[in-house]
């Protein structure tokens, strides 16, 4: 294996991953074992360790690839394998944060992977109905048993993460710090400055940003009208999660990440996530590539740091309009 790729911390915790995981979403019902094998094989050559799956992601396909990959084609303690559980897969995309759902769904999920542990456990997502001390009951009883190495949660917002989190730092060593937390982040979509990053800075939370390329949008791949029939947003059941990125905002935005890639000789993609990458707080962007090509040409970006002036220029034309409670009182 050649490790030229950059690695970080996961928050404040010991655990080293790459700075650029490798996601599933799709593995197990849009990419097939032979494209999955060569997107594992190729990450792995490039030092990429940080491989993002969940139970429900293809109903439970994915992980079972994953787990059938990491038997033949790479050493299984070369990966950082990170999963989820909570999200129930039916109509009302419900969730269950309770105790016996969670530890059952992470026991289904180490059987599909065949091994014996995953390195992070996250909670998939906030569960209203679960009181959050038995939800994060369950990751500490999966680190305690060694089902789970970390652990971390995803799609909590900023209160619900401030809240986990200071739950699990009230009695030292006797609870599970939070070593992430996994939520939607992109030029296209920077909610997650607005509370949900300052309280994971605050508390010592990695940041895993999903869909960092808007859900594709940042490649400069949509064109006025234009859809590429080999992309998401020609699949019947992506359609819909891409929709949301092709409006008049969005296109500005990709205009000013198309300006600045044209300066500095690189593409639409390496800017959009070298920009990711770097934030404050960022461990690594999650990718979700449908083949090596497209993963060869997302990691050509670890040779890349965008210039101040340009990061200056594609803050300012993304910038999220936050006003009151988050500027100084005084000054309103």
């Amino acid at each position: 294996m050649s490790a030229f790729m950059e690695q970080r911390h996961l928050g404040r915790t010991g655990l080293r991953v790459s700075r650029i995981g490798l996601g599933t979403l799709t593995w197990g019902r849009d990419t097939d074992e032979h494209d999955a094998a060569d997107l594992l094989k190729t990450f792995w050559e490039a030092g990429g360790s940080l491989v993002d799956t969940a139970d429900v992601y293809g109903d439970g396909e994915a992980e079972y690839l994953l787990g059938r990959l990491i038997e033949g084609l790479v050493p299984r303690r070369d990966l950082v394998i990170s999963t989820k559980a909570g999200s129930v897969p039916d109509p009302d995309r419900r969730v269950d944060g309770s105790r016996g759902h969670l530890l059952s769904a992470l026991d289904a999920s180490l059987a599909r992977l065949g091994t014996d542990y995953v390195d992070v456990w996250h909670i998939h997502a906030f569960d209203p109905y679960t009181p959050l001390d038995e939800t994060l009951q369950a990751l500490d009883l999966a680190v305690s048993s060694g089902r789970a190495r970390y652990a971390g949660v995803s799609n909590f917002c900023g209160w619900q993460l401030a809240k986990a989190a200071t739950w699990q730092l009230a009695v030292p060593g006797a609870r599970t710090r939070l070593a992430s937390t996994q939520m939607e982040y992109s030029l296209l979509q920077r909610g997650v400055e607005r509370e949900v990053l300052p309280a994971a800075l605050d508390l010592g939370i990695g940041l895993l940003p999903s869909s960092p390329l808007g859900r594709g949008v940042l490649t400069g791949k949509y064109r006025g009208d234009t859809t590429p029939a080999d992309s998401r947003g020609a699949s019947e059941h992506l359609a819909p999660f891409v929709a949301p990125y092709l409006d008049d905002t969005a296109s500005r935005i990709v205009d000013a990440v198309r300006t600045a890639a044209d300066g500095l000789a690189v593409t639409p993609l390496q800017v959009a996530l070298a920009w990711i990458r770097d934030r404050p707080g960022v461990t690594a962007p999650v990718i979700g590539p449908r083949n090596a090509q497209q993963l060869t040409a997302a990691l050509s970006v670890e040779a890349l740091s965008l210039p101040d002036e340009i990061c200056r220029a594609l803050d300012d034309v993304s910038a999220p309009v936050h006003r009151y409670p988050d500027h100084d009182w005084s000054t309103l």
